[in-house]
């Protein structure tokens, strides 16, 4: 309780630069959070549709079981996806009369798999950044302050003509204190943003499993 009250005391004497490193490293803080809880609330979510709607495919035997999955699932990364897919196969054999799929319109289809793919994951992966960008961040906001606070601390032992420590403590302590808030706000982030990397890369992987799924069920379904 005492330190806590004496950590207050050192902010509350801080200058209007320490003032301003602290408000940005608070908001940092605050955004770092709102980010690790929505993404960790959203994948999932996104990690449970994937795996029902995996299952969902691969029991599916005709191509009206598959859009009854798209409809069902229109609102998700699953449903999108398949949802995509059908209509691009629809448009490439409408325009066969055959009714059959060249090698060429098969790699259009996975190549427009792969773009879906790309879009959806760059979805995944967004705001990460505000993570890895606010834990690098936060150590040098915080070391700028200190070294504002160190400049005035010096000077204040200039004008005094002593260097009493326990003249220039509270001034050096000061000038410490934007330091450890800056890391108490880059340490977490590093672990959230290293924790949700983890998952996202594995929410990836399960959607790359499903991809191959919908094209192994079409292709044999549509026998293409």
């Amino acid at each position: 309780m005492f330190i806590g009250n004496s950590l207050w005391q050192l902010i509350q004497q801080s200058d209007a630069l320490s003032w301003l490193i602290y408000i940005i490293l608070f908001c940092m803080s605050v955004l770092c959070w709102a980010v690790f809880i929505c993404k960790l609330i959203l994948t999932t979510i996104k990690r449970r549709y994937l795996v029902e709607a995996l299952k969902r495919v691969e029991h599916a035997r005709t191509m009206d079981d598959l859009r009854a999955i798209a409809l069902q699932m229109r609102d998700t990364i699953p449903g999108y996806f398949l949802s995509r897919q059908l209509v691009y196969l629809k448009l490439i054999l409408e325009s066969r009369s055959e009714g059959l799929l060249s090698q060429e319109d098969r790699d259009l289809l996975l190549q427009h798999s792969e773009q879906i793919l790309d879009t959806l994951i760059a979805h995944e992966e967004s705001y990460l950044p505000v993570l890895s960008t606010s834990a690098a961040v936060a150590p040098l906001f915080g070391l700028l302050g200190t070294v504002w606070g160190l400049i005035h601390a010096f000077i204040g032992i200039s004008e005094r003509q002593t260097a009493d420590i326990i003249a220039v403590a509270p001034g050096i302590a000061e000038a410490l204190m934007t330091t450890l808030v800056g890391l108490l706000v880059a340490i977490p982030a590093v672990i959230m943003f290293n924790y949700l990397h983890t998952r996202i890369v594995a929410m990836e992987q399960l959607l790359l499993e499903f991809a191959e799924m919908v094209r192994i069920r079409v292709q044999h379904i549509a026998k293409i």
